[in-house]
């Protein structure tokens, strides 16, 4: 009686086992700080990323930086990435059974080092970025303190561009800086279409988010998506 028992127990893991295979696809992340050498073999460029088909040790897999010039056959260099599986690309009309979404490329092996030496991919240094608050917007500091109340709500505010980086998971970061906030909010990003320079003063309006976690440590207490820039302030 003992032993129908265990069987049946093992039968219902067997069963749970296999359905949760059957579930929809999931991302993965990869948090690794080692250096990865690779070499090019085929690059498929679509918008705002190339996808590259790389070898490394023997092992050919597909990665995606922003959009970049590559020769077949160069050796590039990356520490930082986050793993889609089952991820479609409609530009491309095609699915990759899986891909790596590079944080850092290289073709400098040295230049990996001091990205690794700087891990902090949240904010930039706080700066003296004092700008005059919309009539009717918000200030960095207010919408930190109000972040519950304001998701999923449009907000506008003015600051300061401290921090860019473009067609990362087919989107530009921008992080702004107003002056307000402490140590732990002073910095906000707001993800957007439209392109910015660093030291730019520029008005931004977008939709609040909350808890927002992408993967591969890009986690935001608060964000503002699907932002549109008004820049005011060119250099």
């Amino acid at each position: 009686m003992k032993l129908k028992s265990i069987f049946s127990l093992l039968i219902i893991s067997l069963t749970l086992w296999s359905c949760a295979e059957k579930e929809e696809p999931k991302t993965e992340t990869q948090t690794g700080t080692d250096v990865h050498k690779v070499k090019v073999e085929e690059a498929l460029a679509a918008s705002n990323y190339t996808y590259l088909l790389v070898s490394e040790n023997n092992t050919k897999y597909w990665i995606a930086v922003p959009s970049m010039q590559v020769e077949i056959g160069e050796e590039l260099y990356f520490s930082k990435s986050m793993e889609m599986k089952n991820f479609r690309s409609e530009i491309l009309d095609r699915t990759f059974e899986s891909v790596l979404f590079v944080e850092g490329i290289s073709r400098d092996p040295h230049g990996m080092t001091a990205q690794m030496q700087h891990p902090d991919i949240h904010k930039s240094a706080k700066e003296d970025a004092k700008v005059e608050t919309l009539k009717d917007g918000y200030t960095i500091e207010q919408i930190y303190a109000a972040k519950e109340t304001l998701a999923g709500k449009v907000v506008k505010l003015r600051g300061k561009v401290t921090k860019f980086n473009s067609g990362i998971m087919d989107r530009n970061w921008i992080h702004i800086q107003d002056g307000t906030g402490s140590k732990d909010d002073y910095d906000l990003l707001a993800t957007s279409n439209d392109m910015v320079d660093v030291g730019q003063t520029v008005v931004i309006e977008g939709t609040i988010a909350v808890n927002r976690d992408f993967g591969a440590g890009y986690i935001y207490p608060v964000l503002i998506e699907n932002a549109k820039v008004v820049i005011e302030k060119r250099l």
